[in-house]
């Protein structure tokens, strides 16, 4: 198997002909280090895009072992099963078809981000990517070496011999280039040389990861790149969380001549989808082409299409071009994230402390939306297969079943609790259809008390003990919501957002107990707007969230002061708007303390005192130095954009450190 190519020296025609190839791109629903589900979609992908009569099939980067794997990739064992699996399994899936597949590669010793060709059931060559992404939630070159634009080389292995690195193909006299996901994204990117090489065709087998409003850069990156290069350009992506952490939302792309020819949907629940075109590819590009590092593969677009073509593009959702994009996206984003995160752990359902207030109704709502969307975009019988480990799922009659079997909310209260949180809870309960529990822990609350207040020989007063006692009430929630968890093999979600986060505003092992933060990545302002958003209107094909009224009545608060206080969130810490602002500047555009307030000065927002800015921005470098030790035990939260605090994968931060002293006393 696998004879080896030979170099060519020359292109057998010459000239500006044309040939019409029908391409596809595939977005697939990856497990890190999953081998069988992994090619099996492989598999089922390239079965589906010849179905439609794809003769060029573009499969995501990494789709072998999925792009998650971490330090994975540093064991040896990953890139030889890896390998192992395309000769063994994605080979024989290949006939009659031209495929590409993503897969990490060990060559002399270093590891490589390889893109194998794979045509009519023989291994061809490898391309390696050129430019390692190395920002923000990525780590490339902690496991991958990049590879040198120009150096090509031959892999000998099992009876192979084929091309590696930067080569390009000629199939049929056309001449097939690559990017891989990052390449396209830098100045230096390898279609520029491609072009001047004769290539017809460019693919980008990509892992991009969702962020807010990341796919209008995406299609105008492919737009762009087939109109400037003058050639058809296809871009495939990853489907899904492959991990834990990052999402991938799809966004597959076919364009030429600065046209979107086809466009996948995203954030669908299906383990992979295509889309399919045809393009007007040219034969040799031009009357004198290189021909050095073009290597000539024996295989035949022209076939004839005989009606064969159906046209796989199931397109941009018109709540892509609606007025709150930002909420869809965080709707089924996260909502995807909560579904594999159930399906992939095998999870018996969530589980959510619910308060009556913003932050673990937004949670609430979101699993109750992951049963709605996949109701009506999956299918429920579809949705219950993904899922039948739970008991009962398949027995489930309706979407209100499902969510009742998938989600526990419990309200848990204390000689503290008002009754408008208490029916605010209940309201989010009846409107989404959650098994609904109400504890009483206030003799669990006294129990502490009484036994410290023995053990400390005085009584604990609001006054000199005010942080221990709203402490001890969000703490002895937890150990009942994590009994409820467990009862039904289920995940806790911890209910912080990103707010609390960056001022660390929330009681450990009290409101941050769970195994996954869903609104971790998402500022509180934003949530209170999406939460009256989702009462009002809704996503697109779901509709609006009746009973919500009640919470988003309510100022935010812990609630864990006598009703006497009147404690809200941002007496407590400023107004979250500004919160936000400061966060924002802080974090995300390293701005200086002074900076920041002289930002907060020259750009005042509306409603607020100027006068208390010093106050606010010296009170959030003093929480945020305070509390790096919190973000640290923080529970895994989806990344969603640039403003993430997650330090184990986009904001590291010293535990330890002078807490900003001197430029806080300097603040003028």
């Amino acid at each position: 198997m696998g004879n080896p190519v030979a170099v060519t020296t020359g292109d057998s025609t010459v000239g500006n002909s044309t040939v019409q190839v029908q391409v596809a791109s595939a977005a697939l629903n990856q497990t890190s280090l999953d081998w069988e589900g992994n090619v099996q979609r492989c598999g089922e992908a390239i079965a589906g895009a010849r179905e439609l009569g794809a003769r060029l099939i573009c499969l995501p980067e990494l789709c072998i072992t999925s792009y998650g794997c971490e330090d994975a990739f540093l064991s040896g064992h990953v890139a030889e099963q890896a390998w192992r699996c395309l000769v063994d399994a994605v080979l024989p899936c290949t006939f009659g078809v031209a495929v590409t597949v993503g897969l990490p590669l060990r060559f002399e010793g270093a590891l490589y981000n390889a893109v194998a060709l794979v045509v009519d059931g023989k291994l061809e060559g490898l391309v390696c990517k050129q430019h390692l992404a190395n920002d923000g939630v990525h780590y490339e070159p902690r496991w991958f070496t990049p590879w040198t634009a120009g150096r090509r080389e031959w892999l000998e292995r099992d009876g192979l011999r084929v091309p590696l690195g930067d080569w390009v193909f000629s199939l049929d006299g056309v001449r097939l280039g690559f990017e891989v996901c990052e390449d396209a994204w830098v100045e230096d990117r390898p279609a520029v040389r491609l072009k001047g090489r004769g290539v017809g065709l460019i693919l980008n087998p990509s892992a991009s990861h969702f962020a807010f409003g990341k796919q209008a850069f995406r299609r105008e990156l492919v737009r762009e790149s087939s109109k400037a290069l003058g050639v058809p350009y296809v871009y495939s992506n990853l489907l899904g969380n492959d991990a834990g952490r990052i999402i991938y939302d799809g966004g597959t792309l076919i364009a030429q001549g600065g046209e979107i020819l086809a466009e996948g949907e995203r954030f669908t629940f299906r383990p992979w989808s295509l889309i399919s075109a045809v393009v007007e590819v040219a034969v040799n590009c031009s009357d004198v082409v290189p021909s050095e590092g073009v290597a000539s593969v024996d295989f035949s677009f022209l076939t004839s299409l005989d009606g064969a073509y159906k046209r796989a593009n199931s397109g941009r959702g018109a709540w892509e071009s609606g007025a709150h994009v930002k909420e869809e996206e965080f709707s089924r984003a996260v909502v995807l994230g909560l579904y594999d995160y159930l399906r992939k752990t095998r999870s018996g359902g969530y589980v959510v402390s619910l308060s009556g207030g913003v932050d673990s109704s937004a949670t609430a709502c979101l699993v109750a939306l992951m049963v709605r969307l996949a109701d009506s975009y999956a299918g429920r019988v579809a949705f219950c297969r993904s899922l039948e480990f739970v008991p009962g799922v398949m027995q489930a009659r309706d979407r209100w079943a499902l969510v009742r079997l998938l989600l526990t909310t419990v309200y848990q209260s204390t000689e503290h609790s008002s009754d408008v949180t208490r029916g605010a809870a209940r309201a989010v309960a009846r409107a989404i259809g959650s098994h609904h529990v109400e504890l009483d822990v206030q003799p669990l609350v006294q129990g502490y008390l009484d036994m410290v207040e023995q053990a400390e020989g005085r009584a604990l007063g609001w006054e000199t003990d005010d942080v221990t006692l709203q402490n001890i009430q969000a703490r002895t929630r937890g150990p009942s919501a994590w009994m409820l968890a467990n009862l039904r093999s289920a995940i806790l979600l911890a209910t912080s957002n990103r707010s609390e986060a960056a001022v660390g505003y929330t009681t450990m092992d009290g409101d941050t107990c769970g195994g996954l933060s869903p609104v971790g990545g998402v500022d509180k302002a934003f949530l209170r707007t999406w939460l009256k958003w989702l009462e009002q209107e809704g996503p697109e094909g779901v509709g609006a969230f009746l009973g919500l009224a009640e919470v988003n009545a309510q100022e935010p608060t812990a609630e864990l002061r006598p009703s006497s206080a009147h404690q809200t969130d941002e007496d407590d810490l400023m107004p979250y708007t500004v919160l936000d602002v400061i966060e924002r500047a802080a974090i995300r555009d390293r701005m200086s303390p002074q900076e920041v307030l002289d930002h907060l000065r020259d750009n005042p927002l509306e409603g607020t005192d100027v006068r208390l800015y010093l106050g606010w921005v010296q009170r959030f470098f003093q929480l945020w130095t305070r509390n790096q030790w919190k973000r640290e035990r923080y529970a895994p939260s989806f990344h969603l954009d640039d403003e993430n605090l997650d330090p184990k994968t986009w904001c590291r931060f010293p535990i330890l450190s002078g807490g900003f002293r001197f430029e806080l006393e300097s603040l003028s």
